[in-house]
């Protein structure tokens, strides 16, 4: 594609995306809502309240049903991850990218085949 071709084509893709802000712009739905989040803020900060401490406020049943899927560093745990060597039938479980015999396997045949190896991810 020409340059020519691709600036004409980004141009229109342009003026379709001006029409529809203009149309969003003139929905009274859109306007409602603005106005709702406008007048929330303010009355946050008229507070100090931040969005979390309204959330606990609104529904302080949801923070208590959450799940956490943190451990006690705080990180999220990471997925275990199974791979699969096609040539050896070997099978690696790894909840990182720094294992061993998974480095040696990139390191042979490369990040992007041994990525197709995986068999499955669990959490």
């Amino acid at each position: 594609m020409s340059i020519l071709a691709s600036y004409m084509q980004k141009e229109q893709q342009l003026k379709q995306l001006q029409e529809e802000l203009d149309r969003l712009k003139n929905d009274d739905r859109l306007k409602a809502e603005l106005q709702f989040k406008d007048k929330l803020e303010a009355l946050m900060r008229e507070f100090d309240k931040s969005a979390s401490d309204v959330i606990k406020l609104l529904d302080p049943q949801q923070a208590a049903a959450r799940p956490s899927s943190t451990t006690n560093t705080g990180r999220a745990k990471r997925k275990l991850k199974i791979y699969k060597n096609p040539n050896t039938g070997e099978v690696v479980e790894t909840r990182g990218g720094n294992q061993k015999t998974l480095k040696v396997w990139k390191d042979e045949y490369g990040s992007d085949t041994v990525e197709g190896w995986l068999v499955r991810t669990e959490d």
